[in-house]
């Protein structure tokens, strides 16, 4: 056995413990370059980070970067965010999927390689982390039940693009309300014969105390959801049509309250396009 790699220790890591191919959790994160660093910072993510802090992980078994130009950026809402200030921060969002089981593994994996890139001086110091955070899936809701990609499959099929949106209860109580408001009657209604081929929805779990120091505590851990609807089609081209209001009651007859069905406040609603690996398309057009 190796004793810088300690390659047996492989072996015997891969005979125990969860091994599905559930998104049992994601890391989502929503970063903002600083201005006169979008080329550097992209070029850092793509050729360094994607893979060495991130796919080249144990338990992180896919993964997907997308990209807001400046015209999907103001498409945004609402204006006042709890999650960015100002809403159009953030043009950059990565989405990983961790097999179902394996966060505990996978988090002491990051922490401890991140500490090493940054000892290494290999992490990029000029952007803005606007909204990082592990998450636990809740749940999926299909457009056309079981035909189509599952959500396992959502960060490698081909979609044209993604809305982030993140909605916050008023108690913990109230999320799981929420919850199942969105699971068996809002988005159900809202995916039928949309671009959206599928939603999911996954609840923030705290950062571990170890964590980098520019990375802040996740906040919302008792009380927020984030939803990804994953598009087979531009966002750009359904947007008024399909994601405008979506801060507004379904079944305002049966819920009492304004934003998302009087249950909570919508806080963001983003979309994004799909990067292109290994290139600096759109870079660009983020100003």
């Amino acid at each position: 056995m190796s004793e810088e790699t300690r390659s047996q220790t492989y072996a015997e890591l891969a005979a125990v413990g969860p091994y599905g191919v559930r998104p049992g959790h994601a890391l989502i994160t929503m970063v903002e370059p600083h201005p006169g660093h979008e080329y550097a910072y992209n070029r850092w993510y793509e050729d360094d980070h994607y893979y060495a802090g991130a796919m080249a992980m144990p338990w992180m078994y896919a993964g997907r970067r997308w990209v807001a130009t400046r015209d999907l950026q103001l498409l945004r809402y609402p204006e006042k965010s709890a999650i960015a200030q100002p809403v159009t921060a953030g043009c950059y969002l990565s989405t990983y999927w961790i097999t179902d089981g394996r966060y505990d593994d996978h988090m002491k994996w990051t922490v401890g390689i991140n500490k090493r890139l940054n000892r290494d001086a290999r992490v990029y110091q000029d952007r803005t982390h606007v909204f990082t955070a592990f998450q636990d899936h809740e749940a999926t809701v299909y457009r056309d039940g079981a035909a189509g990609p599952r959500d396992f499959h959502a960060l490698d099929h081909p979609y044209k693009g993604l809305v982030v949106e993140v909605i916050d209860a008023e108690s913990a109580a109230q999320r799981e309300e929420l919850l199942e408001w969105l699971r068996s009657r809002h988005l159900p209604k809202r995916i039928a014969g949309s671009p959206a081929a599928m939603v999911t929805v996954f609840r923030p779990t705290p950062l571990p105390g170890d964590r980098m120091t520019y990375v802040k505590q996740v906040e919302g851990v008792d009380t927020r959801l984030t939803l990804l609807w994953f598009l087979e089609s531009d966002p750009r081209e359904c947007w008024e049509e399909h994601f405008t209001g979506l801060e507004k009651p379904v079944d305002a007859a049966s819920i009492s309250g304004a934003a998302a069905g009087g249950l909570g406040r919508v806080e963001l609603v983003a979309p994004f396009i799909p990067t292109v690996p290994g290139t600096d398309t759109y870079v660009d057009r983020l100003r």
